[in-house]
């Protein structure tokens, strides 16, 4: 019988948070877990199987905490233009006109991005989640998946939408080998009125699962919130009993130090979504506040329409930069902050908390960065290269669940050349319907 241990030799791993953030020596993967990291070399078998992880640096996988895969179909379609009309003139008819089958390439699309740049967990709240699942299973990537409900239409409408979100967590919570997991979205306070909001908080209890939805993107709907509600988003979200569960917020951009307190209490983690918010000029999250007050801050990459990629190594130096600029000083976000909003804080904000850090314990999700290249040199600090230097295209293997994803740069799991293919036959034939 062959053996399920894999021992990475003569390698580097980045740990921060510890009092060696790079570590050189070696790590043991047994079935889908991390069983041993450290300098003494382990125990070979003469069946283990051995990588050589010289010229590598290794590190935990990176977890994308907002974003709707599909809309990779509209990359590029609609630029330079603020969020509601972008989303009123640009991306909700063409949105209208999608089917699964779209849906189904533009995810394949997103999630072969993802893990080609190292992203090995996404969270996707869309429409046709299905599809999305079944890109999941098949690629070996780990998804939080929920069905993202916009409620601007008659009751029955609703109910309807309502149903389809509670069916597609029943079926697919815990499924594909468990790297699939389920939330429950309605899409932000100013798409889904009070009394809509809160059968989805009904829902989440019933189902026992965490929430997530769009929150102080712009300053306009924070406005509107207090127009049409008597309060801003967060004490409105707070009434409505959302932060009775387990809860997710993206963007969080317009928040004031209450809302901050408020956020802190419930335990509310926010994904920050730098690129997004910088392309559609909706502001900078108030991040180092945020972390100050114990908030766990995520990143996310958002939809590939308003990024436009989905390189997490670009979120990375993005949040250490802005925060920077924005309050003058140098300390604001530092790297390993950086990396951990994108690793470790990634996976707790969507409440796996056996991913995010290499580990014994750990899922064996992990990447391998290339660090051989003219940019990521000299080795003087791999952690800060990490962040500052580094991009999607560094990442050379990746593994999910234990098993390698991506080898030498390609995908193992998925068909590239028809994935190309297929995404740019779908966006033509979206444009003619």
């Amino acid at each position: 019988m062959s053996s399920n241990k894999t021992v990475i030799i003569n390698g580097r791993f980045l740990v921060p948070g510890t009092a060696k953030p790079v570590l050189s020596g070696y790590m043991t993967i047994e079935n889908d877990f991390i069983t041993y990291i450290g300098e003494e070399k382990p125990a070979l078998e003469a069946d283990t199987h051995t990588i050589d992880g010289s010229r590598l640096l290794f590190m935990p996988g990176l977890v994308n905490t907002h974003g709707h895969t599909a809309m990779s179909l509209l990359r590029g379609y609609g630029d330079d233009m603020v969020l509601q009309s972008w989303l009123q003139e640009k991306m909700w008819p063409m949105e209208e006109k999608f089917t699964g089958e779209d849906v189904y390439w533009g995810t394949s699309l997103s999630v072969l991005e993802m893990l080609k740049g190292g992203t090995t967990t996404f969270l996707d709240m869309y429409d046709h989640m299905d599809r999305v699942a079944e890109v999941t299973e098949l690629s070996g990537i780990r998804a939080v998946l929920m069905r993202g409900v916009i409620g601007l239409c008659p009751e029955e409408v609703q109910n309807h939408k309502l149903a389809e979100a509670v069916e597609f967590a029943r079926n697919w919570h815990g499924k594909a080998d468990g790297r699939i997991t389920a939330m429950i979205s309605p899409h932000a306070p100013y798409t889904c009125p009070p009394d809509f909001f809160v059968k989805f908080v009904q829902a989440a209890h019933d189902l026992d699962l965490p929430m997530h939805t769009h929150m102080s993107e712009t300053r306009r709907e924070v406005e509107q919130n207090a127009a049409d509600y008597g309060l801003r988003p967060v004490a409105h979200l707070e009434k409505l009993g959302m932060f009775t569960r387990p809860s997710l917020v993206a963007h969080g951009v317009h928040l004031n130090d209450e809302e901050i307190e408020i956020l802190a209490r419930y335990n509310v983690g926010v994904s920050h979504n730098p690129g997004s918010n910088l392309k559609l000029a909706s502001g900078v999250a108030r991040v180092p506040e945020l972390l100050r007050a114990g908030v766990k801050v995520s990143l996310g990459t958002d939809g590939a329409a308003s990024n436009n990629n989905l390189d997490m190594f670009e979120e990375m130096r993005l949040a250490a930069l802005i925060h920077k600029g924005v309050s003058g000083d140098p300390t604001a976000v530092p790297a390993p902050e950086a990396l951990m909003m994108a690793t470790e804080y990634g996976a707790q904000s969507i409440f796996l908390n056996n991913i995010g850090r290499l580990a014994p314990g750990m899922k064996a999700d992990f990447i391998a960065v290339d660090i051989d290249q003219p940019h990521l040199l000299p080795h003087s600090d791999l952690l800060s290269h990490v962040v500052y230097s580094a991009s999607a295209k560094d990442v050379a293997h990746v593994w999910v669940n234990g098993k390698q994803v991506v080898k030498n740069g390609e995908c193992l799991t998925l068909d590239e050349e028809q994935i190309r293919r297929k995404a740019q036959e779908t966006f033509e034939g979206l444009l003619k319907r």
